[in-house]
């Protein structure tokens, strides 16, 4: 297995965007701390929390190739688990539906991150510091804030045993331990 080094340049060399590498980040942070949490193994949950998204860019995010097209760029290079996870964090490319714990882990933790970054941006500061995960879970029920962030793959959390005021929790400390990294 690659690298957390390795995973980065890898992803580096495949998106641009900046708000993408953060959201990767972010990402990261979370597995990590649902990995630690679960007892699972924390470094290939962040890595795959790092890359599920490296081909978000070659695909444009089209529903029915981005996830499957990161196999051919990972394969090898991560386990199995992991690129199942990766690959079913978009379960609409592969007609299936998750049902490891490790798919619904990424699901759930890397959609928390676009839910907590919105919710961020609202504070007058906007600094994660500030961020309370019961406002993260408020935000939850308000369909129109951050509209496109799918509430469903969020709540795959109380499929791998944790509530959602917990995951928000989690998520938002985690993700607060990179703040500076994500220039939040």
């Amino acid at each position: 297995m690659i690298t957390r080094d390795e995973a980065l340049e890898i992803l580096k060399s495949n998106v641009e965007a900046e708000n993408m590498l953060k959201h990767s980040l972010a990402s990261e942070a979370v597995l990590r701390a649902v990995a630690k949490h679960l007892g699972k193994n924390e470094e290939e949950w962040g890595i795959a929390g790092l890359l599920h998204d490296i081909d978000v860019e070659i695909t444009n995010a089209a529903p029915y190739t981005h996830g499957p097209y990161a196999e051919k760029l990972l394969k090898g290079k991560i386990t199995n688990e992991m690129l199942d996870a990766i690959v079913m964090h978009n379960e609409v490319a592969t007609g299936k539906e998750r049902n490891t714990e490790f798919q619904h882990a990424l699901a759930a933790g890397e959609t928390i991150t676009g839910l907590i970054t919105a919710t961020t941006l609202v504070y007058p500061d906007k600094k994660l510091a500030s961020v309370k995960a019961k406002s993260v879970t408020k935000r939850m029920k308000q369909k129109a804030f951050a509209a496109s962030v799918k509430r469903e793959n969020i709540m795959e959390c109380e499929k791998i045993g944790i509530p959602l005021a917990e995951f928000a929790d989690l998520a938002v400390n985690a993700m607060r331990s990179i703040s500076d990294d994500l220039g939040l």
